[in-house]
């Protein structure tokens, strides 16, 4: 980056002025791309509201609660509703998400 700047006579002083307006430019610049990236992660944590975002499905009828993240299916509506099959699903979500960041870790170092 190049800036000349010619207010004073003196040479200092104008490397000096030109020096506070590059670092005022600069972190601006910074505070730019910080924003960027604020939002960029924002908005993947934003869905699009689409059915084929479905978390989980009940159905009812059949008894049956699938997990579409996952991919975890179980029976026994009334246990699940009470809490009980509930543990099931928060594990499968845990080691999904270990699995998931063990894969990130390992493409930021290779």
């Amino acid at each position: 980056m190049h800036r000349a700047r010619l207010d004073e006579r003196s040479q200092h002083k104008n490397k000096a002025k030109a020096m506070k307006v590059l670092a005022a430019r600069l972190y601006e610049a910074q505070q730019l791309e910080q924003q960027r990236q604020l939002s960029k992660q924002r908005k993947g944590q934003i869905g699009t509201g689409d059915r084929s975002e479905r978390i989980r499905t009940y159905n009812f009828k059949e008894g049956r609660i699938t997990d579409h993240r996952v991919g975890l299916t179980e029976h026994g509506m009334e246990e699940m509703l009470a809490g009980v099959k509930l543990p099931a699903f928060i594990e499968a979500l845990r080691r999904q998400e270990q699995v998931e960041l063990l894969a990130s870790l390992h493409e930021a170092d290779g």
